[in-house]
Parts: C-alpha cells; structure tokens; sequence
C-alpha cells in the first residue's frame, strides 16, 4: 500500500472504491478511515512515508458512513490521535452506527452505483463505537497545516463536512459531498439531496486549485473553475461572521 503525493504535504491513499487523506504538516492528519480492516493498509502507507503510528495526531471525519469511519477505532488505538468530527455524525458514531436512510441521486448510473454501494455497506450496519474528541462547526479554523478550514456541506449526510487547507492555491477535500468516479458529479447517495445541491453550490464559490474526493480521482488544476461551471448558479456565496 502506497501514499500517492497530489501536492507537497497533502497524500492520497486508495483503498479500492474510497479514498483517504493524509496531511503532512510536521504531525500528521489523517481525512477518513476506510471501511473497517483499512487501519494495517492506511498504517503501511504511513510507513512507506517514513512515519510511524505515533506521528498520526489527529483524525478527521467527513461524515458517518462505514466506509469513512469502519478503522477510526484501530487507527485512535495505535495512534492515540485526536479525533475530529461534526457533532450530528458524530452522535452515531459513538453508538456504533454506520448510517442513516439514504435514497439515489437522480439518474441512471447513480441508480446502479446505489445499489452497488447499498449492497457493500448492508454487510456494515454497524460500526464499533468512538467517541470523538473534538465536535466540529461550520466556519471553525482547526489549528492544523497552517489552518484548516471546517466547512459544513450537509446532503449526503446531515453532519457532512468539507476542509479547505490554504496552501497550494486552496486543498479542497470534499469527503462525498461530490464524486469523481465517472467526471465531477453528484454523490450517488443522500439524505437530503436538496441540501447536498445548496452544499454544492456554497463550495462553488469558495477558491480552491485541488479537490480530492472520498470516491474517484483527485482534480489537480482548476478545481474550482470545475466547480463553478457545475454548481456555481445554486446557491449564493457563503458568508462567516
């Protein structure tokens, strides 16, 4: 297992049909865990980077699904990292619980990758428990790498949370507010789609050169152009007090 550099200090980690992040900024952060049995393959493509477990200081969460959160608890064991995440996706993840009731994207394709989703994650209803050290809000500086911004993308699920690193022209990590499986899209799963669009176009008006995606390809280059061509007439600019 390999750690593929997108940009200096920032790393891709593929685990099959999801990714996961890490940040380098001195200690490192880790974005999602993989379904569960991904702790032994996050943790050698650590070690491939020249690190061990205890460099891991901090683990953040995107949102709830198994497939996100299935190795927080192995990975907080051998790391002792703290542990990052909005506090309405937090609640289960403390229970155990891998999800709430979600429905398909409008379309076709987003109908079979559904199905396909629905039929990995009906074998992980559950998840084991964890309690998050640190509840998350929309607009939160977390003092990591320089700054790295929370920002609260709900549709896929309701505590869904984007972050947004400054460096290298802005690091988008969109966790499944978006994919990029077959081109940038809709995520093919939400609880609320009318929220995920009104997310979707709130990122569209942020400046970011990258977007790395919980499922598909990171975009190198003109990300948020990408964005905007896409969203950019949903939703108006985010503001923060």
């Amino acid at each position: 297992m390999t750690a593929k550099q997108l940009v200096p200090g920032v790393y891709a980690i593929s685990l099959g049909f999801v990714n996961t992040f890490v940040i380098d900024a001195g200690e490192l952060t880790l974005i999602d865990t993989g379904l569960a049995g991904s702790a032994s393959r996050i943790l050698a493509a650590l070690r491939q980077l020249g690190r061990q477990p205890a460099d891991l200081q901090h683990i953040i969460l995107t949102h709830c699904h198994a497939d996100h959160t299935g190795s927080l608890r192995k990975l907080q064991q051998e790391s002792g990292a703290i542990i990052f995440m909005h506090p309405v996706d937090a609640a289960l993840v403390g229970e155990g619980q891998a999800s709430r009731p979600v429905r398909p994207a409008p379309g076709l394709m987003n109908a079979v990758v559904f199905q396909l989703m629905m039929m990995r994650q009906s074998s992980v209803a559950t998840v084991e428990p964890v309690t998050v050290d640190h509840e998350v809000q929309d607009g939160e500086e977390l003092p990591i790498a320089g700054g790295l911004q929370v920002i609260a993308t709900p549709g896929h699920t309701v505590g869904h949370i984007s972050l947004l690193l400054p460096q290298h022209g802005g690091v988008l990590f969109v966790g499944d507010a978006a994919g990029n499986m077959f081109g940038l899209s809709y995520s093919p799963i939400y609880e609320d789609l009318d929220a995920g669009q009104h997310s979707l176009g709130q990122l569209a008006t942020l400046e970011f050169d990258v977007a790395c995606f919980g499922h598909g390809r990171a975009i190198i280059g003109g990300a948020a152009a990408q964005f905007r061509q896409k969203w950019g007439r949903i939703a108006p600019p985010i503001t923060r007090r």
